[in-house]
């Protein structure tokens, strides 16, 4: 059973979803509750987060909240590995389409290995790891060649990994197929916001 670790930067990391803040925090807790719904289905999981708010959503789910280091998602999720023994899915915190079954055929794909899910943008969205201790701080753009050739990674195709939300056209695409928090959240707060 592997151990999913979640980075939650909370509404501050989501500046290009052009909205006021309280849609855009209530948006970034909404898709963390969607994502925290399939870890709890595929196995314990940490949120690495300075959001006392994500911390407590966290807890409520049954979901372990460690305190976020500083100094980006890659040493969120290093600290967070440190104390993993066995294998470790790392999944970004803004994929409300996750389901438990993306993450289990993720973590069979890295049966040996490493295993990722790339976003359209070139960046990861997920990570599997058959040894925590192979993972590498290599978040930012192009990141996803990166840890392809460090890991020695397969890349897998995963709609529910793979799209992930950074701007309301993102949002607005993939509604229908979101989570419950998502799908409420975008029906209450994106009504007041013009398309």
């Amino acid at each position: 059973m592997p151990t999913v670790i979640v980075p939650f930067a909370g509404a501050a990391g989501k500046t290009r979803l052009l909205a006021p803040e309280r849609v855009r925090r209530a948006l970034a807790l909404a898709m963390l509750g969607d994502v925290l719904d399939a870890c709890v289905a595929t196995g314990p999981a940490v949120v690495v987060t300075s959001d006392a708010e994500a911390a407590a959503l966290a807890r409520e789910l049954g979901v372990e909240a460690r305190a976020d280091p500083g100094g980006g998602q890659g040493a969120a999720v290093a600290a967070a590995l440190a104390s993993v023994d066995g294998p470790a899915l790392v999944v970004n915190a803004d994929l409300p389409c996750v389901v438990a079954d993306d993450l289990q055929a993720l973590l069979a794909a890295a049966a040996a290995g490493a295993a990722l899910v790339e976003a359209a943008d070139g960046t990861t969205n997920a990570l599997a790891l058959a040894l925590p201790s192979a993972f590498a701080p290599l978040y930012g753009p192009g990141s996803a060649a990166r840890f392809r050739t460090l890991l020695d990674a397969v890349s897998v195709d995963l709609p529910g990994l793979a799209d992930d939300v950074d701007t309301l056209d993102d949002l607005r695409r993939l509604a229908a197929r979101c989570g419950p928090r998502t799908r409420a959240c975008v029906a209450r707060d994106l009504q007041e916001i013009p398309a």
